[in-house]
This record gives C-alpha cells, sequence and structure tokens, in this order.
C-alpha cells in the first residue's frame, strides 16, 4: 500500500508470525525490536514468552514493567499494554498467543489468568524459550501437539484457574464483550454498549475503562485486528478482510495493522502462510 512500509522503517526491527493448520487458535511470534514502539492495544489471548536479550519497557494495567534476560512474560487477553526498547540494541524475544478456548480444550481447565505479568525464573524462562523455539520448526502435527503441551505445563504452575478475581466476572461486562465479539463487523455506538450494560453512557464509559484498562472502542480494534488475522491466515485477501472486520477500507486494515503488529497484513499473510 502506498505511503505505508510493508516492514519496520528500522532494519534494526524484525518480526516474524507463524501457525500451524494442527493448532487452531494458536500464533508464534519471533522479534527484535529496537527502535519501534508499540502503541497501547491488547490481544484476544495469553501472551506468554521470554526476554532473549536486552530488556523492554512496558505498560500493562496502568503500571510501567521492564522486563529483562531470564524475565518471563505472562499477559492476559484484553489487557492493555504497551511495549519499547529499554536497551540501547533493543530487546529480542520470543512470544505464544493462545486463545483462551483453545486453552481450555488443551488443558481441560478453564478460565485461566495470570496474577503477576512480569518475573525474574532463568529456568522456566529458558525452557519456554527453547520450547517455543522448537515448535517453530516442528514438522508433524504430532510434534507440534506434543510440544505445545509441554509449553503449557511450564508455565501451568504461576496460572490461577476457577472464577476470576474481584469484579473481573461482573455479569453486565461479560455480556458488553460478547456483544463486541457479535457485532465487530458493525459500527458500534456508546449509546448501544451502555444500553447492553444496563448504564448511562458515560458512567458506563468510565466503569468500562477502570475494569478493562482499555476503552470500548480500543478493545472493539483489538478484536478487529485479531479476526483480521485469522481471516488472513485462511487466505482471504487484504481488501475482503478491511469490509468483513468493519473497517472503512484496505488502507485504514494496512495501517491500523501496520501501527498494531510492526507489519502490513500482506506480508503477514504470506508469512503466516509459507507453511
Amino acid at each position: 500500500m502506498q505511503g505505508v512500509p510493508d516492514h519496520f522503517t528500522d532494519e534494526r526491527d524484525t518480526a516474524s508470525f507463524r501457525q500451524f493448520s494442527a493448532l487452531p487458535g494458536v500464533e508464534l511470534y519471533h522479534a527484535h525490536i529496537s527502535r519501534y514502539a508499540f502503541e497501547p492495544h491488547t490481544h484476544e489471548a495469553f501472551g506468554i514468552g521470554t526476554i532473549e536479550a536486552g530488556a523492554e519497557r512496558f505498560r500493562y494495567r496502568g503500571t510501567h514493567y521492564v522486563a529483562a534476560v531470564n524475565s518471563l512474560v505472562t499477559m492476559n487477553p484484553d489487557e492493555l499494554h504497551t511495549g519499547e526498547a529499554e536497551t540501547p540494541d533493543g530487546w529480542r524475544y520470543r512470544m505464544i498467543y493462545l486463545e483462551p478456548a483453545q486453552l481450555a480444550e488443551i488443558t481441560g481447565i478453564d478460565q485461566w489468568w495470570f496474577n503477576d505479568v512480569e518475573r525474574c525464573d532463568a529456568l522456566r524462562a529458558a525452557q519456554t524459550g527453547r520450547l517455543i523455539g522448537a515448535l517453530w520448526s516442528a514438522e508433524t502435527p504430532l510434534a507440534q501437539q506434543s510440544l505445545l503441551l509441554d509449553l503449557i505445563d511450564t508455565i501451568r504452575p504461576y496460572a490461577s484457574h476457577g472464577r476470576l478475581p474481584g469484579s473481573m466476572n461482573a455479569p453486565r461486562f461479560d455480556q458488553v464483550r460478547h456483544y463486541l465479539h457479535d457485532n465487530y463487523m458493525h459500527p458500534v455506538t456508546l449509546g448501544e454498549l451502555a444500553q447492553v450494560a444496563a448504564l448511562s453512557p458515560y458512567h458506563f464509559l468510565r466503569q468500562f475503562k477502570a475494569q478493562y484498562h482499555v476503552t470500548p472502542h480500543q478493545m472493539l480494534m483489538a478484536i478487529r485486528l485479531w479476526r483480521a488475522k485469522l481471516f488472513l491466515a485462511q487466505g482471504m485477501p487484504a481488501a475482503e478482510v478491511a469490509s468483513a472486520t468493519g473497517l472503512t477500507d484496505q488502507s485504514h486494515l494496512t495501517r491500523t495493522f501496520s501501527q498494531r503488529y510492526g507489519l502490513t497484513p500482506v506480508r503477514y499473510q504470506r508469512q503466516v502462510l509459507a507453511r
């Protein structure tokens, strides 16, 4: 797309994605980021990863963190976060993104969550990094599925299960999230969402942001771009993806996708369809 690069603007920044047909709801991500700063965003999946070199500074749940080598990062879905280099040469890291439904199916346990986003655990971080690397290059579905289970078992001690703490399971906000997931392809208004929550519009807006640390628009865009990744991984042309996800046009998709992930939809599609 004219005016939008199909890669990071600085050659020192690189990122690669990988998906496998045998592992729906799972995505791998390797990157070395030196100059790029990720804007505030959320994921519709658990993000689990390790820092292999350098250090990253990021904001999560309104608090600033620095994750360096030997750090294990465990992010919950729908949590606003940023990302930028803390060291001159940036940071190199590996991540796996697991959709909640897929994680529950693999483990037989519903409602996972992580209380802490970052912890220094050299042994478990090294194991997690090795397993993500092995999964990246695994050739057969059986090997991929086995490595994924090993990886989940590695981070399981840090996970909690059952009903989410505090007000995270407030029914009215669950209903709003379901509404956003069901209507991401349509224009959504504050009035609609407030009506779903049975609150006045601005009272709803304040309560929603206090609950999730994101605005409804930010959550909606996260859902749209996550869906865009799914459609692109299925081979859908970018112009059709833009329409299917409620974005204005392909230029809008390219701009927002690039800002969020550091590469254009077309480049992302080439990577995940390469296998």
